[in-house]
């Protein structure tokens, strides 16, 4: 079996369930849903969901860093919306973080989401 090596850094929310912020699997890091919540005071950022996203995105990047890698090392990421009409929005900031290097990715419309957010972005990287 794949050894396996928890990512956790205090600079991306702490998790609000049983599981690891990221999970490096041989050359593969996992990095699990992030929601718009600031690490240092826990609160959930207010505004659009592109402001959201902003935040989603970078905890994610958050504990990539922290596993040694960048949005550069992504190749999948699912989001996560409670209104599919935030979609322009959550693309818009989204497309910022990657320049003309998108991954693949899956957006989808959710009854809801934990801490009742309306946006969470989950990612796949690659060492």
């Amino acid at each position: 079996m794949t050894e396996l090596t928890r990512v956790h850094t205090s600079n991306a929310p702490a998790a609000v369930g049983p599981y690891s912020q990221g999970v490096k699997a041989g050359n593969m890091m996992f990095v699990s849903g992030q929601m718009p919540v600031v690490p240092a005071t826990g609160e959930v950022v207010e505004g659009d969901a592109g402001e959201k996203a902003r935040q989603c995105m970078e905890n994610v990047l958050a504990i990539l860093k922290e596993g040694g890698l960048t949005a550069d090392n992504i190749i999948k990421t699912t989001i996560f919306l409670t209104d599919i009409n935030d979609f322009g929005a959550v693309n818009e900031v989204y497309a910022s973080f990657f320049g003309e290097k998108y991954p693949a990715r899956s957006c989808v419309e959710v009854s809801r989401l934990p801490k009742g957010v309306d946006v969470e972005i989950e990612a796949i990287a690659v060492y």
